[in-house]
Formats: structure tokens, sequence, C-alpha cells
């Protein structure tokens, strides 16, 4: 899809990419190929050809940051499909919602594998540095307005500057709406047995259970919940990136009003 996206050009937007489309220029090699374009002068052109070749090169060398400033943040989705092999699902757990609270648990989940970091015994800036270093995109679940902000607070700098795909904007588009377990029960997915009624407010009192009593129980259940909150973003991720691919496009064919 990032191929297909001409929103990265300056002074492009919806309606003309959308425009571009319907007239069959589908991808940047269609753009570059075709000697004139209806709306574009040969000038404009010549420049948004050698953006377009910047644009390749950046791509060819998974410097997804590129994309990071140029898209509006409602579509790095669009990098997605290029790169989820280099996905990190990112999900945190914190001791409240007031201004005072803070982040207890960081779960990454990467090609697989698990990093849960837990504050007072392995959560800090750079463990977390660490643990997202090379991802090219971020998938989260509301993490726009919740998890980054409360991560760039605690840790700055800590959480790189690649797109990031939340998933909480992107299936409302496709029409699933709620919250994560809502959405997973619409589509049909479970959680074992021991996680599957945990809320976040019983997350906050598991880590009190922890932090105060020291229950590992209590924090172990907690660290399960919050790996599950990762895992199952990978399934949602793909299918809501395939929905919003199709959706996007049909757009070229529909009338324009």
């Amino acid at each position: 899809m990032i191929r297909r996206t001409f929103l990265i050009l300056p002074s492009v937007g919806a309606k003309t990419e959308r425009e571009l489309w319907g007239k069959g220029v589908a991808r940047w090699e269609d753009f570059q190929d075709r000697p004139h374009l209806p709306g574009f002068s040969a000038s404009r052109k010549g420049r948004l050809d050698q953006l377009l070749v910047a644009a390749e090169d950046f791509l060819e060398r998974r410097e997804t940051g590129y994309f990071h400033r140029l898209l509006p943040p409602s579509e790095h989705w669009r990098l997605f499909g290029e790169v989820k092999e280099d996905a990190a699902y990112l999900d945190i757990e914190t001791d409240g919602l007031g201004e005072g609270a803070v982040v207890t648990v960081v779960g990454v989940h990467r090609q697989g594998r698990d990093t849960t970091l837990v504050r007072g015994i392995d959560l800090d800036a750079r463990a977390l540095r660490q643990a997202l270093q090379g991802c090219r995109i971020l998938v989260t679940f509301n993490g726009s307005s919740f998890d980054l902000p409360m991560l760039e607070r605690e840790f700055p700098f800590a959480v790189p500057r690649v797109p990031h795909f939340d998933l909480r904007h992107g299936c409302a588009r496709i029409g699933l709406k709620g919250g994560l377990k809502s959405i997973e029960k619409q589509l049909g997915m479970s959680r074992p047995l021991e996680v599957e009624y945990v809320t976040g407010e019983e997350a906050v009192y598991l880590w009190r259970l922890w932090e105060r009593k020291g229950k590992e129980n209590a924090l172990k259940l907690l660290k399960q919940y919050n790996r599950e909150d990762t895992k199952n973003l990978v399934p949602i991720a793909e299918m809501t990136y395939y929905d919003l691919v199709t959706r996007t496009l049909a757009k070229a064919c529909s009338p324009t009003p």
C-alpha cells in the first residue's frame, strides 16, 4: 500500500491521490513513467519524481522514520504490509488513570517473542529502548492517546520515531468499535481461561497486590494479561490492514461527489 501512496508528496491530498488512482496511476513507478500528468506542470512533476525516487530509497533501506514525518498519523498504517516482519506490538499497564499514574508494566511482542518489563525490576529507558531497537512500525491499541504519551512522559525519547498503527482507530474505520477485548470477541478470539475475564481495573489491583504485598502470583497473572494484549494485536493488525487497503482503494472506483 505504501507504494500506492501519494500523500507523501507536497500539496497532494486525499482527493488528488484518488484521482491519480482513477487515472491508472496506481503506484510510484506509474507516476514516474508518465511523461505528462494533467494538473502537474513539467517542473513540478520533475520535482515530485525525484521525491518518489528518494522515498523508494528510504523504503528499500527500511528507514520508516522518513514516512513517519511525511504521512498524516491516520495513514501510518499504510507501511504495515511492507514492514510487518519488523513490527513491535506494544502495550502498557499503569497503576491507575489519574494525573499521578505511572507505568508499571511494558509488554513488547516481536517476531513471536515477548519482552515484559516491570517497574522496579527491569523497566527503565535503556531496557525499553533495547526492546524496541530496530522496529520499523509500532502497533498498539489506543496507543496514540494512552500508551505512547505515558511512555514519553516517563522515558523521553526511548520509543523510536517510527510509524504507528493504532488499531483502535484502524478498527473503527472498518466498523469494529469498542475496546480491545470487545473487538476480540467480535472476531471470535479468546484468551486463556486464567486471564479471560481480567479487566484493566483488575490489572491495577494485581499490581497493587504485587507492589504492596509482594504477591508473586499477582505479578505473574498481570504479566500474562499484558502478553495476551500484545499477542492478540498481531492477527487484528493483519485483518485490519488488508480491510483498510481494500476500502481505501475502492474509493478510487467510486464516483466523485
